[in-house]
């Protein structure tokens, strides 16, 4: 009797084992990747709070997340810095961010708000005329005509694309990358290339105005792929 009642007390102790091993993991894993996910973005800012949610949580081990919530407070990183980082969450099924602030490059943006669901990245933020004006090069100006279907079209001055002359420029999508190019005929063969990553894929951007007073601002929008 003694030799059946040992096998089977080692199996009850190993399955307890198991079982608080597994509730240990679901609880402390999720508030590790919270905490390297927040020093990852502190580098770049203030970050305000970082949750991760996971089932089973060992799959957090491989980079993979149910989903990833944050908040940011004033965060400035190149565009390049920013891919880097999306790409990072590659295994994140379900990611919202919200930052109150953010400088990308030249351009300062203002309530941000960031969603990825599976592989689709939604972003938009808020610009002021002069903080839009502020990104652009020394002397260059732009005036917002028209937005839709994915593209910008502004008037541009001050020899943007090497044209002296004001003219009727688009900014799209074009095989992921976002480009900018001269509307007219003779020239439309001229182009500039103002972001290209091999991961993030740009389908399509917006903008608006969003208030008048007392300042001009505009909502700003992108739609890509991180694949």
């Amino acid at each position: 009797m003694p030799s059946r009642v040992r096998p089977v007390t080692a199996l009850a102790l190993a399955a307890g084992l198991l079982l608080v091993a597994a509730v240990l993991s679901q609880l402390i894993l999720p508030r590790i990747a919270a905490s390297r996910i927040s020093s990852r973005i502190g580098r770049y800012g203030i970050v305000e709070h970082v949750s991760v949610s996971a089932w089973p949580a060992v799959k957090l081990l491989w980079g993979d997340a149910d989903s990833v919530q944050v908040r940011a407070g004033r965060l400035a990183l190149s565009p390049a810095q920013a891919a880097a980082l999306l790409w990072e969450s590659r295994g994140v099924s379900r990611m919202d961010v919200n930052a109150g602030s953010v400088k990308l490059g030249p351009l300062q943006l203002e309530a941000v708000k960031l969603t990825k669901r599976g592989e689709q990245l939604s972003g938009e933020g808020s610009t002021t005329a002069a903080q839009a004006a502020a990104a652009l090069p020394p002397g260059v100006s732009a005036t917002l005509i028209d937005s839709r279907e994915g593209t910008v079209e502004v008037r541009a001055g001050g020899g943007l694309f090497g044209i002296a002359a004001s003219i009727r420029a688009r900014a799209e999508a074009r095989e992921g990358r976002l480009v900018a190019h001269p509307v007219g005929f003779l020239i439309e063969g001229f182009q500039l290339t103002l972001f290209d990553d091999p991961h993030v894929h740009i389908e399509g951007i917006g903008a608006a105005v969003a208030q008048r007073e007392p300042l001009l601002s505009y909502r700003l929008t992108v739609e890509a792929l991180l694949h």
